[in-house]
């Protein structure tokens, strides 16, 4: 009866301590990814005047390529909405210790930007003990498409989203009588909520996958939905472009493009998942 107990508290004491080790992997799987980021968002942090001089604050400004960009092809297709005119926008900072503050807060996040693809690859050393032989299959190139639908959606919201926005919001007055003097911290707060959020919808795709994976989502769901879907862009898109329709077209059309692939992809999840069902029940 005693070895019986002895028996049951090892094997509950092993459990335990897989569940411990389990967390001590994770604990440094973080650890090593924080330090990663710390790390790029240091040499960032060395060069963060050019860094708001030449990459935040460029949107501002009428030599940004997206600007020139735009202003080509709005002449190339009679679309005169294209070509933005130059930003007059003015700055103001309201805290002692604000500018000092945002260096900090703009390091950071160009370190997470940068570190990304390490940060992914470390998530999935942690998730790759517990996937199968299939599952290791078809996740295969995992952290490049991931890394690349996020740096794509970034790029995106950069270099098409945010000079949109600027421009809009900059010029945009109820009176004459009043005069848009902008606190850097907000445009800041706007600019990086703008690019990482793209980014972060970028990898609709590879949330969808696991999703289907997991029988949370279905194709049929996603077609059914399509429409909602559809206006939900159409929204998104109207609220971060001027209001002209071939501006939220720009916005909407790789949008709409992620949302068929994503159906795509649930689809070929799914027929795999029920070509293995049934070689299951044959065997």
């Amino acid at each position: 009866m005693a070895r019986q107990l002895f028996k049951k508290k090892s094997a509950h004491t092993q459990e335990e301590m897989g569940f411990v080790d389990h967390l001590e992997a994770l604990r440094w799987h973080v650890v090593r990814s924080a330090a990663v980021m710390f790390a790029c968002a240091i040499i960032a942090f060395v060069f963060i005047g050019e860094i708001f001089d030449n990459i935040i604050l460029a949107p501002t400004k009428s030599s940004f390529p997206s600007y020139k960009w735009l202003c080509w092809l709005g002449e190339q297709i009679k679309i005169d909405s294209l070509c933005l005119g130059d930003v007059q926008i003015s700055f103001q900072n309201t805290q002692l210790s604000g500018q000092f503050m945002m260096s900090f807060s703009s390091a950071f996040v160009f370190g997470f930007i940068a570190a990304f693809p390490y940060i992914i690859w470390e998530l999935w050393r942690f998730i790759k003990p517990a996937l199968s032989i299939r599952e290791l299959k078809h996740a295969r190139g995992l952290i490049f498409w991931v890394s690349l639908l996020f740096f794509f959606g970034v790029s995106f919201g950069y270099f098409i989203i945010t000079p949109y926005t600027v421009n809009f919001f900059a010029s945009y007055t109820l009176s004459e009588q009043f005069q848009n003097i902008i606190k850097i911290d907000d445009y800041l707060d706007t600019l990086i909520g703008l690019v990482l959020g793209t980014g972060l919808v970028f990898e609709l795709p590879v949330l969808v996958y696991f999703l289907s994976k997991l029988g949370i989502l279905t194709p049929k769901f996603m077609n059914t939905y399509r429409k909602y879907a559809v206006v939900f862009i159409l929204i998104l898109a109207a609220v971060i472009t001027p209001p002209d329709v071939f501006s939220q077209i720009i916005v909407t059309i790789p949008l709409w493009i992620l949302y068929e692939i994503s159906i795509f992809i649930s689809a070929r999840v799914e027929k795999d998942r029920l070509k293995r069902e049934r070689e299951f029940f044959n065997s």
